[in-house]
């Protein structure tokens, strides 16, 4: 392995953590960020470096048929190099803007390296999104190139602005074709990127407002993805899996920073609709021994029943959304493996989790990770405790992990970095042990009959429920006590959205929970996501506001059932 000074010191600060996998405590008193300079790119710095004459296969794609594509290290070493050297004869350039929307397919990681390679600024764009969205983000990122695929490209054509289009796929006319980059020279580009400069944003999946442009530089995702290497607890020689869709955070974390951080191999099942069996078959087949997938896959394997656990599973993990204790304890009973929760956000890398060897805490996504300092503070006096607003303090040095801001919107950046901090707008709780538990959003917790009441909790007893697949709960506003808890359910196969099911569901309510935070409205409901798939709540919440004073007629409430009602 040939390293620069960079990629050296890159190397150990991640070879420390590897060795203190098994003691967090230590790894977080005494791991430092790396001080790779004023010149580094992961692409070139660090991957090249390992990938140099590496035959091991660092990428692999199986598509539902059964057709799989691998790239070694080495192979992809030498595209990026061609894809890069082709770019720039196409007039890219250092600091260009590059929409990437290609779904899980090699060209999708050749494009990302060759991109970091020439210092232009790579812009992951999910498939699905619709015209409306692509002409915000051509227009607010100053999108220079375009790289899709050829079925994807239809959706450019409406737009009359000077781009350089790149086809993935079947030739399409007046657009480059990406195959053509096979011709391209070999060597490296030989541009030299500054650790400062821009290297990947992100539009945010605007669960609450407007989307906004996160900002990370060659260091903030690439070095700050040490905490979430640490937190995965994958290791050299690994197969690594994630279920994340290209164009948001969670994909570059898990499927691209973090395995090749470790030296692992990155695996990938495509599949047009989700079939819990079929991926419980690919993760024993192929040797999977790191796996993080959202919330809503764990629920849909439990539902499946599937009890025997894959071969070569070592770590389970979940992200995205609080993983509620339920599903951790099904999985454990099955599996005999703890699924382990991390939190992080698109404006950072992971910055709290459980880690390897660790006892979980029900409920807890656990403590700080390396490099990471975490104080909650409370939204009214401004002061540190044990219950608040999760912040990163910015003094006396600024988070290396953090976001550079929000491109072309001071005045939002100034909302979230102030007071010496920056804020989450999540909500937490730290105990005796130091653990961390998540509340709820800022937005999303509510006061009934005087009593804060976080959603998550609420969800977290629903799901216990087996008529409950998903659910989502907000306050609904009443004279008496100020919210009432109401849960709108997504509900399991097999089960009927009619009377005796609310009944049921409410009865678990009243059973499991205190008065306070007990549900008293249930109305079943197909449930609104982002792209990304977290609930918006804030439309449940519009929509209660809408019918204040005056009931929705197709939820059910504690008093229509004779026995429920105090």
């Amino acid at each position: 392995m040939t390293l620069s000074p960079a990629g050296a010191a890159f190397r150990d600060a991640r070879d420390f953590l590897l060795a203190r996998g098994s003691d967090p405590v230590a790894a977080h008193a005494e791991f430092r960020w790396p001080d790779v300079g004023e010149h580094f790119n992961f692409a070139v710095d660090w991957f090249d470096g390992i990938a140099e004459g590496n035959d091991r296969v660092a990428l692999r794609v199986v598509e539902e048929d059964g057709t799989e594509a691998t790239r070694t290290f080495e192979q992809l070493r030498v595209r990026s190099n061609q894809v890069a050297n082709w770019l720039t004869a196409a007039g890219v350039r250092r600091g260009d803007a590059v929409m990437l929307m290609l779904d899980n397919r090699v060209e999708l990681w050749e494009a990302m390296l060759a991109i970091l390679k020439l210092g232009a600024v790579i812009l992951p764009t999910s498939v699905v999104l619709g015209s409306a969205d692509l002409a915000e983000r051509l227009e607010r990122a100053n999108v220079r190139v375009v790289i899709a695929d050829h079925v994807d490209a239809a959706k450019f054509d409406e737009f009359d602005l000077d781009l350089v289009r790149v086809n993935v796929g079947e030739h399409r006319d007046g657009w480059l074709d990406f195959a053509a980059s096979t011709d391209a020279a070999p060597t490296p580009p030989g541009v030299v990127t500054d650790s400062t400069d821009p290297a990947i944003v992100y539009f945010t999946s605007g669960t609450t407002s407007r989307p906004k442009i996160v900002e990370h530089t060659h260091v903030s995702y690439p070095v700050g993805h040490l905490s979430t290497t640490f937190w995965i607890g994958v290791r050299p020689g690994d197969v690594h899996m994630t279920i994340s869709a290209p164009g948001w955070g969670k994909h570059a974390w898990s499927l691209f920073f973090a395995p090749w951080i470790a030296e692992a191999s990155i695996f990938v099942f495509n599949y047009k609709r989700f079939d819990a069996a079929a991926l419980v078959d690919q993760l024993d087949r192929h040797g999977v021994n790191t796996f993080c997938a959202p919330p809503t896959v764990w629920r849909m394997l439990i539902q499946a029943d599937l009890e025997k656990r894959p071969a070569g599973l070592r770590e389970l993990l979940s992200a995205g959304e609080p993983l509620n204790p339920e599903v951790i304890q099904t999985i454990e009973r099955w599996w005999g493996i703890q699924i382990r929760d991390g939190y992080g956000q698109t404006e950072l890398t992971a910055v709290i989790g459980n880690t390897p060897g660790v006892p979980l805490k029900p409920g807890s996504m656990g403590h700080p990770l390396p490099g990471v300092d975490i104080v909650l503070v409370d939204p009214i006096t401004g002061e540190v405790a044990d219950e608040g607003e999760i912040c990163l303090p910015l003094e006396p040095h600024r988070p290396l992990n953090l976001m550079t801001g929000y491109v072309g919107e001071p005045d939002r950046t100034a909302k979230v970095e102030h007071d010496g901090y920056y804020h989450t707008s999540d909500v937490a709780t730290r105990d005796a042990d130091g653990f961390l538990t998540f509340v709820g959003r800022t937005d999303d917790v509510f006061k009934a009959s005087d009593f804060k009441v976080s959603p998550f909790e609420v969800e977290s007893i629903l799901l216990e429920h087996p008529a409950v697949a998903e659910a989502g709960v907000v306050g609904a506003p009443d004279a008496l006590r100020l919210n009432v808890v109401k849960a709108y359910v997504a509900l399991a196969k097999g089960a009927e959205p009619d009377a005796e099911t609310a009944r049921s569901i409410l009865a678990h309510a009243r059973t499991h929970m205190p008065p306070f935070m007990r549900v008293r409205r249930v109305e079943f409901f197909e449930l609104p996501k982002t792209i990304s798939g977290k609930i918006r709540r804030v439309e449940l919440r519009e929509r209660e506001q809408e019918h204040e004073g005056t009931r929705i007629t197709t939820e059910f409430r504690e008093q229509d059932f004779p026995g429920l009602k105090d």
